[in-house]
């Protein structure tokens, strides 16, 4: 027993001076800021969503319908030099359609009327200049619905090393200036953390199309990426 008290005594000695020591150390100061970059580059690519609605009074002939209609689509942008690995099917619905009339005690009736049957196609474009055609031509083969358009890059990497570089530039100046402003100077960097924001293109709704036209005319743009970073200095 009195060997366990001597070790528990110890062990409070050696303790009690470590903690006195941890309490007198000044806490040193230091300074978090934020900082913001921005890099834009030109769009390398389309992202186009293309629907067609086929309606039937059965759910079998609005889905044949429609598998023609979108068969022929496919084949046509295939001839615009899409690859298999662009095309991608986003969705296939299937909605009956009732026509609803009010009965003399305040309900409804609902008359199924027909089936309407959507198939939607995800296509992505490498070359622009092709957009507008595969547009005007799609829409010639069928396409009755979407048609929204998202200029994207393949690979932003570049661009998105810029906008960090950007945002730490920021965040440095920022933080240099508030350090001079109090007298103080910059120490070493304690903590970083970033938070990226993809491309924020405005997609395009092409609701209504001029069959007369050529082919739609299509402005790509630019697309910006944003990098937010927070850095906390120790001050001198």
């Amino acid at each position: 027993m009195n060997r366990r008290m001597m070790a528990l005594g110890l062990a409070a000695a050696i303790a009690l001076p470590a903690a006195a020591s941890a309490a007198d150390t000044p806490i040193q100061p230091r300074i978090v800021v934020t900082g913001e970059g921005e890099a834009t580059v030109a769009p390398d690519m389309a992202l186009l969503s293309l629907s067609v609605m086929r309606e039937a009074k059965t759910a079998r002939e609005a889905l044949d319908a429609n598998n023609a209609a979108m068969a022929e689509v496919i084949e046509a942008v295939k001839l615009f030099g899409i690859a298999d690995r662009d095309l991608q099917t986003a969705g296939i619905q299937i909605m009956p359609r009732y026509n609803y009339t009010n009965k003399p005690d305040g309900s409804q009736e609902a008359e199924l009327v027909a089936y309407q049957v959507t198939n939607t196609l995800s296509v992505r474009v490498r070359d622009l200049v092709k957009t507008g055609e595969i547009l005007d031509k799609a829409v010639a083969l069928g396409v009755n619905q979407g048609g929204n358009i998202v200029f994207a890059n393949d690979d932003p990497s570049a661009v998105i090393t810029e906008a960090r570089k950007n945002a730490v530039a920021e965040a440095t100046a920022k933080a240099s200036t508030l350090a001079e402003a109090a007298g103080l100077m910059l120490g070493r960097i304690l903590e970083i953390s970033e938070q990226s924001f993809g491309a924020q293109p405005m997609p395009i709704e092409a609701k209504a199309f001029d069959m007369a036209a050529p082919a739609v005319p299509v402005q790509a743009g630019e697309n910006s990426y944003r990098v937010q970073v927070n850095m906390t200095f120790e001050l001198k």
